[in-house]
């Protein structure tokens, strides 16, 4: 088969069922991944973003659709390339690394197919991209867990496969190394040229390493785009209460205004009638309520939390709440009267997002 010049792996229609009885854990799932680029699947916990990934691996097999790297088939319902034939490799959540090895010599357990005089060097090699050459000589248990986390990634960027699959690769680190390490595994694959597919939950995790995100939701991916694009322009509730906070509100459309309980706001494209909207925290501000611009949509604030570089604000509302991001000048109190004016459109969400529901929403 021709190889692929568009994208290095197309995922397509991925369909996994463990049980014939029960639906798919993943539904015809589909994607690409370019060359170079750090593709994250986001979701919450069971919604069968791993499964996707051990299927890219070949760890799991399909019962529909197909997985094509560089344009050659590795998995369908007929065919099947064994893991390590495929030219991938696997960072596990737990990083899997040999107790009784040391740094270099877990490095070296992949590089099996060189010979013996360039395992050495080529594993050297990669621990100096990694920032861990001065460790070689340590064990797995001598090290920090982020450390453990880069030495797992050099032993998967060592053979020089075509793609790294990392499954939840920072879930065991602290918030503050957690934070670190990403950026540190992010500058590693960028300078190693590599393309990579990113299973997490965490939507931080997944907005700063990622170059593309898909998004999934109960075994299907409802939306992908860059961060930015699933960030401002989610297409439904779901995506917009995942990536962080948010106000999902009922509103009544005419063009390119809608009246919602927020009052009235402009929308990011034309539409009629009943829809639900999403408009973000910071998309939001707040005046004090006087006379003059008492035609604002009023509030009372229920809840303030400073938090150094912002404050978030709980309005109530007549029939509802909604949540403001301001910057941190802000002077308004518990109790204070204040105008919400909006500062960017609203997103219309799809219809399957237009539930009979008002207020605010967010995501912990």
């Amino acid at each position: 088969m021709e190889k692929s010049m568009s994208c290095l792996l197309r995922a397509t229609n991925l369909t996994k069922r463990f049980s014939p009885q029960d639906p798919p854990v993943v539904d015809k799932v589909s994607f690409t991944v370019e060359h170079e680029e750090i593709f994250a699947i986001l979701g919450p916990s069971g919604c069968g973003k791993t499964t996707t990934l051990r299927m890219i691996a070949g760890f799991e097999r399909t019962d529909e659709g197909s997985v094509q790297l560089n344009g050659q088939t590795l998995e369908c319902p007929y065919t099947h390339i064994p893991p390590e034939k495929r030219g991938v490799g696997f960072v596990f959540q737990d990083y899997a690394l040999f107790p009784h090895l040391n740094v270099l010599e877990n490095v070296k357990f992949g590089l099996g197919g060189l010979p013996k005089s360039q395992r050495h060097y080529r594993a050297l090699e990669i621990l100096e991209l990694i920032g861990m050459k001065a460790y070689h000589s340590r064990k797995p248990q001598e090290l920090s867990g982020g450390q453990q986390q880069r030495v797992a990634l050099a032993r998967a960027l060592a053979p020089k496969p075509e793609m790294i699959l990392m499954d939840e690769p920072f879930s065991n680190l602290d918030a503050v190394l957690r934070q670190s390490t990403r950026n540190e595994v992010r500058r590693v694959l960028k300078e190693a040229r590599m393309s990579a597919v990113l299973v997490t939950h965490d939507q931080e995790e997944a907005l700063s390493v990622a170059d593309r995100i898909g998004v999934m939701e109960n075994g299907r991916l409802v939306q992908t785009g860059t961060p930015e694009e699933v960030y401002y322009r989610p297409k439904t509730r779901f995506v917009a209460q995942f990536l962080g906070k948010t106000n999902v509100l009922s509103a009544q459309a005419s063009g390119l205004e809608a009246r919602s309980e927020l009052g009235t706001l402009m929308i990011d494209k034309p539409a009629r009638g009943d829809i639900m909207i999403s408009i973000r925290p910071e998309h939001l501000t707040l005046e004090q309520s006087t006379p003059a611009n008492s035609s604002g949509m009023c509030g009372r604030v229920e809840r303030r939390e400073f938090k150094g570089h912002d404050i978030t604000y709980h309005v109530l509302l007549e029939k509802g709440s909604c949540i403001v991001h301001t910057d941190n000048r802000m002077p308004f109190g518990v109790g204070d009267q204040v105008v919400i004016r909006p500062l960017e459109p609203a997103v219309v969400l799809d219809e399957d997002a237009r539930l009979p529901v008002q207020g605010s929403f967010s995501r912990d």
